[in-house]
């Protein structure tokens, strides 16, 4: 890296600080902390959408199955949430924005109290916490691993930096501060990405056909849609588990559809985000297809990118792709703190000490604060100690993905008005349906030493909540309580 390179960084670690100081100007209570007022406009809460998906994880994690396994990355991971969020486009989303307008809802979880009750809405907020804590200390993990590569630092000290900074601007601008860097980290990956993506074109000499020439100087297998153990199976699991979790089960990206203006606004948000997972990631993913003709045999493939990066980027530009790398990691971590905090302060804290219902709206604002902070600093320890809970490999994709489902299935599914019959019954006995079998898969089957494909691995949990979920509300004939039949009525349109 060069000066230039380093003043990029900086440049952009300014920025961010602008972002916060700006977005704590537009902070007055917690709903404007949490939702940004209800005002977020359909194609800045799609980006944000988008955006919120990625994490340097994409470039580490990520990174590192394009090396070894080629095009199917695209394929189970973009494309199948592209074609799940069509779903969420019709279904879901509206409803996400409905809620907020037609019950003041300023966090996910909110609502599950009155759509259940107390103790299944508690069950789900623990358990998304704990869910949570993980996943964002995966980030942490992956972005200490690239700067690990590009600037030499220890992976230690990544974790660190990249935690103060997102600390600072979180705490202090809320959501807002979340959209906006989300906005400049859209912004900065797709200007780092072409560039990266035309100097291997460039390096590849076939002009635009390297595109379709260069599969033929990788090995077979890499031009093929699945790719063992990324399988057709392990393609549908992951279809599965990206509706659930880009409807709103992860719960950051429910928030941009809460926050958004109206049904209708968040139902572009969604279309404006499926979209771009259609298209953007075909130029993002590139270089990584590319990475084993130019750095063959690389005894560590979450290097791929990053080395990449060092070898063809001139200065300057190199600079970009770090702070894009920077960005999109500390936007999905901030999202993730941000959403968390409003979890824990509208729903666990109050239930904890039944007094914070009365709080003033500062004071409200101020546990907000303080939730957001503490949840950060947990998840960078929890970064420190990665490698204990299989890599970050390992916490993004069997312990995140195989998790989400039992935790997702009752939040999402109880929007919808056919599933009114599966009351809270339902909802708690398909989260432990679903956690007993990550349980039996990942400790029992395992220490019997028996090989378990990773489709069954991540779907097991899922397919075990969706059952016994699906089950109650075809075969219990329980009442529907009218308060729930109320909620679920007008949440059908806007206004």
């Amino acid at each position: 890296m060069q000066t230039v390179d380093y003043l990029v960084i900086v440049g952009f670690f300014v920025v961010l600080i602008a972002i916060g100081i700006y977005s704590y100007t537009k902070v007055k209570n917690s709903a404007d902390f949490f939702t940004a007022g209800g005002k977020l406009p359909w194609w800045l809460s799609g980006i944000s959408h988008h955006v919120s998906g990625y994490s340097g994880a994409v470039f580490v994690a990520y990174a590192s199955i394009a090396y070894t396994h080629g095009f199917t990355m695209y394929v189970w991971w973009a494309l199948t949430i592209a074609i799940a969020m069509l779903g969420t486009v019709y279904f879901i989303a509206p409803r996400w924005a409905r809620l907020r307008t037609k019950t003041g809802i300023q966090s996910p979880t909110e609502y599950l109290s009155t759509r259940y009750n107390v103790p299944a809405q508690q069950i789900m907020a623990w358990s998304g916490v704990i869910v949570k804590l993980f996943d964002v200390g995966a980030k942490w993990a992956a972005v200490g691993i690239l700067l690990n590569a590009f600037m030499g630092i220890p992976i230690s000290t990544g974790i660190v930096i990249s935690g103060i900074v997102t600390l600072f601007y979180v705490t202090l601008g809320g959501l807002w501060a979340d959209v906006l860097n989300d906005l400049a980290s859209f912004v900065i990956q797709v200007a780092s990405g072409l560039v990266m993506f035309v100097m291997i074109l460039l390096q590849l000499g076939d002009g635009i056909e390297g595109i379709f020439t260069m599969w033929d100087r990788l090995p077979e297998a890499h031009s093929q849609p699945f790719n063992s153990p990324y399988t057709a199976g392990f393609a549908m699991a992951f279809l599965v588990i990206n509706f659930f979790s880009y409807s709103g089960g992860t719960w950051n990206l429910a928030t941009r559809f809460i926050s958004s203006q109206s049904g209708k606004e968040a139902q572009k948000a969604a279309m404006f985000s499926s979209f771009l997972y259609l298209i953007w990631p075909l130029i993002l993913l590139f270089p990584m297809f590319a990475a084993p003709i130019f750095l063959p045999d690389l005894a560590n493939p979450e290097q791929s990118y990053s080395l990449m990066a060092m070898e063809f980027l001139p200065p300057g530009l190199l600079g970009l792709l770090i702070a894009s790398l920077f960005s999109n990691t500390l936007s999905m971590t901030a999202s993730d703190a941000n959403t968390i905090s409003s979890v824990i302060t509208r729903d666990i804290l109050p239930v904890v000490n039944k007094r914070i219902k009365h709080f003033s709206s500062q004071r409200m604002l101020l546990i907000a604060r303080t939730t957001t902070f503490s949840f950060i600093l947990i998840t960078i320890v929890i970064a420190f100690n990665s490698e204990r809970f299989g890599g970050v490999i390992g916490l993004l994709i069997t312990w995140f993905a195989a998790l989400l489902g039992p935790i997702s299935i009752p939040m999402i599914l109880g929007l919808l008005p056919v599933f009114r019959r599966s009351d809270s019954r339902a909802a708690i006995f398909s989260i432990i349906g679903g956690l007993a079998a990550f349980a039996i898969l990942k400790y029992v089957v395992m220490e019997m030493e028996v090989l378990v494909p990773l489709s069954l691995e991540m779907s097991a949990p899922l397919l075990s909540s969706l059952l016994i979920y699906i089950g109650f509300a075809v075969f219990s004939k329980a009442p529907v309580e009218p308060e729930v039949q109320d909620m679920l009525d007008s949440l059908d349109q806007d206004g």
